[in-house]
């Protein structure tokens, strides 16, 4: 009878009621691999929570209300709180998630032994599992996924933490060539890392008439869309200045953050807030229908590992406007998936311009990440953890 192996996925990174798009990648791929006949999942969402009072604020409240320990879309999940210390705190969030999450973990393990440790984001997912393992005495993966690394690894005391537990991992994984270069550049043994392409579920994000989709969004002339969380690295202003020059054009974000009113004021002082549509928080199950109705999908963030925006956005026939960062050029590798362009509204509303002048078509833009497929994924990441479960000594 085939073995099976028994999973810890940590990962502070995942959907949950409150936001049921935070993390939706993890989820699939946790899906992908649980269906697999030899993997026995168990999930840990830890989720911060701050002491009083800062733990009344709106955007921690709704945590609070969460259940500890659920069934989510067929996945067993547990979400423990641990001690956030909002803005001044991530040194410490590996060791406060540890300690927080240690007691679930030995009972867990007692009544069913884990054979590894899954975690699904560097910082702090990564040092805080190296904890965990050790105390299990089990080899533990980390994968990074772009912010991990370029974000937390400029952090004072953070870096360090991201080396050590690298060193100690039987096995790493990125989400694209270039993510593991920047690892590499770190200091981060190269060998030891394997690049692990997100997947895509084809039959949910494919081509669609577009003038359809469009009437059914209430959308006359040309539409762009940016799916990101609205942040300043996203640099979703760029967009919106750069709209000045795409005439009658409408532009849609598809993302929640602390950055809308920032940029609907911007909007607002352009003279575009007619043009500017904010969706929030888009359900995952209708986001396909509203990349499809674009016809460019625009995203020129700081940093991004490869960002599953630019995979959805190609899959669904609709071309990408994107900035030179991560695995931009393993996607953009001719014209027909798009253009590379800088962070600068001229460059972004020239590309765009063309693209609307000259019409790509939906197959062929699509053709570029054909490739991608939960099924690939998941058999890639059995592979991988068999490998880390048969390091340990």
């Amino acid at each position: 009878m085939a073995k099976t192996y028994h999973i810890l996925t940590l990962s502070t990174l995942f959907p949950n009621a409150a936001k049921p798009n935070f993390g939706i990648f993890v989820e699939r791929q946790t899906a992908s691999l649980s269906k697999r006949d030899s993997f026995d999942v168990t999930i840990i969402n830890p989720l911060g929570v701050p002491p009083w009072p800062l733990h009344n604020l709106s955007r921690y409240s709704a945590l609070k209300t969460l259940p500890y320990h659920e069934n989510w879309r067929g996945l067993n999940v547990y979400r423990p709180h641990f001690r956030l210390i909002p803005a001044i705190g991530g040194i410490y969030n590996p060791r406060l998630i540890a300690s927080a999450i240690m007691p679930l973990v030995r009972q867990l393990h007692a009544e069913k032994p884990f054979d590894a440790v899954d975690a699904e984001f560097f910082y702090p997912d990564g040092p805080a599992a190296m904890r965990i393992a050790a105390e299990l005495n089990i080899p533990y993966s980390i994968k990074s996924r772009g912010a991990d690394i370029h974000h937390w690894a400029s952090k004072s005391g953070c870096k360090a933490q991201i080396i050590k537990a690298a060193h100690h991992a039987g096995g790493l994984l990125a989400v694209s060539e270039a993510l593991k270069r920047d690892m590499i550049a770190l200091g981060i043994d190269g060998d030891t890392i394997t690049v692990h392409y997100t997947g895509m579920d084809h039959s949910r994000f494919h081509p669609r008439p577009r003038t359809a989709e469009k009437r059914k969004l209430k959308v006359k002339g040309p539409l762009i869309i940016c799916v990101a969380a609205l942040i300043e690295r996203k640099n979703q202003h760029i967009i919106i200045e750069a709209l000045q020059q795409i005439p009658e054009a409408t532009l849609m974000f598809a993302g929640m953050g602390p950055a809308r009113a920032k940029f609907e004021a911007l909007a607002a002082e352009l003279g575009l807030s007619d043009r500017v549509r904010f969706l929030g928080a888009v359900d995952h199950d209708a986001l396909p229908n509203i990349i499809a109705a674009a016809d460019v999908s625009c995203l020129v963030s700081e940093s991004e590992g490869l960002a599953n925006a630019w995979v959805e956005s190609l899959a669904s026939g609709t071309p990408i406007v994107i900035s030179d960062v991560g695995g931009a050029r393993e996607l953009v590798k001719d014209e027909s998936a798009g253009y590379i362009v800088e962070r600068d509204k001229q460059q972004v509303a020239d590309a765009i311009n063309k693209l609307l002048a000259e019409p790509r078509d939906q197959a062929e833009v699509a053709q570029n990440v054909a490739y991608f497929s939960w099924d690939i994924n998941a058999e890639k990441m059995d592979a991988h953890l068999r490998k880390v479960i048969d390091s340990k000594p």
